[in-house]
């Protein structure tokens, strides 16, 4: 089975008190579930249509256990209290066999 992947990117910042609380939150929801955080931070150079913004990739044994973590009540309160605090753009891609 292929490992599924979240790629996150963030766009804008606009509290950062929002996305440390979120942060707290979801690393937890996350690595309980058997999440690992392959990326995260900064590009180094950014090229074509690319934003220079915050990036995290976290490894899933699946596509559905990623999309389950998403949906589950812990990482949820994540979401919640990030709220307005962050422009996000999340996709859950599956990775290559």
């Amino acid at each position: 089975m292929a490992k599924g992947y979240w790629i996150n990117f963030f766009r804008k910042v606009n509290d950062p008190a929002k996305v440390e609380a979120y942060r707290n939150l979801a690393g937890p929801a996350m690595q309980a579930a058997g999440a690992k955080f392959l990326v995260r931070g900064d590009p180094a150079k950014v090229y074509e249509a690319g934003i220079a913004g915050r990036v995290v990739v976290i490894e899933f044994e699946s596509v559905e256990k990623a999309i389950a973590v998403h949906d589950s009540p812990g990482y949820q309160a994540a979401l919640k209290a990030l709220g307005d605090g962050a422009e996000r753009d999340l996709r859950i891609v599956e990775g290559l066999s």
